[in-house]
């Protein structure tokens, strides 16, 4: 239910126009969510080469202006990085988005300030023409850090006022430079802002693309591991059915080899369910055999598959079994079918519907095929009936020191 809201929601996204960046707070919320990781550590990293291209203006500083040279050394090394340094680690550790944002965009306003006392501070002729750099700071901005679009906007509006303050009142720079700085300095950061929304747009776009594919995967994942299950599954009781059990047992046969364990199966069938399907009908018949399942299932270990086998008849397949465990789990699940009670008067007036029960156990080894123990808790089943039904017949016997096995007739009745 969640996953269509959130579907519905991104279709919505991918039809409205490109000219909002924000998404819907559901969508947006999984936006920051599924990129703030990287987004983080992407600015992190942006951050820290730009706070290395910054000192090393300090190469320009002392063969520019070498009058203010140390002004510039406090202010880029004294001042910029003490700043600048937490801020990374900060948004590196996790912040809000908002948090993120802002803390980001306060180093290009406060690198803008710096740059601008450092030009304000020298006297020496054409100290001026260091304005024209400081459009590289806004290109740090809007491209390099990729600011989100509203926060590169105030930023830039920022560093441009602060700019033209510095700028403006600077007496030694004349005033065609002034306004061929200004004009360029607002180019600049007009075509920077361009190409952030334009980058924005596009990451968002991508994303919502690749959120609709990702939710559409997981619908065709569920489909499928649905399908998975149904084909192994009876529809009828939900146990697993002959196909799963075709699949497991040899598998299981295989690991009891190899770890020199015990393998058990026991085979239960309905007793007398034809006449209870001919005395109730079909559809009480299915409701019987699915309450036949389910005690089958509570009194089993999760370890154990049960198997609906066909028709009335189930197996229960366990794993590290012996003779001594698999007796008194064959004949707790005998006895909890018959304190169902369930009322079989096909047979007579005083009848409940029973089980009876064939248990077989071997160790496996390479001599023997899967089949044999199948066949051994068919022969004790069969035995069982014979032996006047409702009772469980372990066919069995196991020399531990030989892993050899023989027929063992043993009887558990009601």
């Amino acid at each position: 239910m969640i996953n269509d809201t959130l579907l519905t929601a991104v279709e919505d996204e991918l039809r409205r126009g490109p000219w909002r960046l924000r998404f819907a707070d559901e969508v947006e919320a999984r936006f920051e969510e599924d990129t703030q990781h990287q987004r983080s550590r992407s600015m992190v990293v942006a951050g820290l080469i730009s706070a290395i291209i910054y000192c090393l203006f300090l190469i320009n500083d002392h063969s520019f202006r070498p009058d203010t040279f140390t002004t510039a050394l406090t202010l880029r090394v004294g001042v910029m990085l003490p700043f600048g340094l937490p801020i990374l680690w900060w948004v590196y550790r996790g912040v809000s988005p908002a948090q993120r944002e802002t803390l980001m965009a306060s180093t290009v306003i406060v690198a803008t300030v710096i740059s601008c006392l450092i030009f304000a501070e020298s006297t020496v002729p054409y100290s001026y023409l260091d304005v024209f750099s400081f459009g590289l700071i806004l290109l740090v901005g809007n491209i390099v850090y990729s600011l989100r679009f509203n926060y590169a906007c105030v930023s830039s509006a920022i560093c441009i006022f602060i700019i033209l303050l510095f700028v403006l009142s600077y007496d030694p720079m004349p005033p065609e430079a002034k306004r061929l700085a200004i004009f360029t300095i607002i180019a600049q950061a007009l075509f920077t802002l361009v190409a952030n929304y334009r980058f924005e747009q596009s990451e968002r776009t991508s994303y919502l693309h690749v959120l609709k594919e990702k939710i559409r995967a997981g619908y065709y994942l569920k489909d499928n591991q649905e399908l998975s299950r149904m084909s192994v599954t009876d529809p009828l009781t939900n146990l697993a059915n002959r196909r799963q059990f075709d699949t497991v047992f040899p598998v299981r046969w295989q690991e009891a080899t190899d770890k020199g364990l015990c393998l058990g199966l026991v085979v239960i069938d309905i007793d007398h369910f034809k006449a209870y399907n001919d005395y109730y009908g079909h559809p009480q018949g299915d409701e019987c055999l699915r309450q036949v399942a389910t005690a089958m299932q509570a009194n089993s270990r999760d370890a154990d598959l049960v198997v609906r086998f066909g028709g009335e008849e189930f197996v229960v397949l366990i794993a590290n079994a012996s003779p001594e465990a698999a007796k008194p789990a064959a004949e707790r699940i005998r006895h909890n079918v018959e304190a169902l009670e369930i009322p079989n008067h096909g047979v007579s007036a005083q009848s409940v519907v029973t089980v009876s029960v064939g248990v077989a156990v071997l160790y496996p080894k390479v001599s023997l095929a899967p089949a044999e123990l199948l066949s051994q808790a068919d022969e004790a089943l069969y035995e069982a009936k014979r032996q006047g039904r409702n009772r469980v017949w372990v066919a069995s016997a196991i020399d531990s020191s030989s892993g050899d096995s023989a027929i063992d007739g043993l009887s558990v009745s009601a």
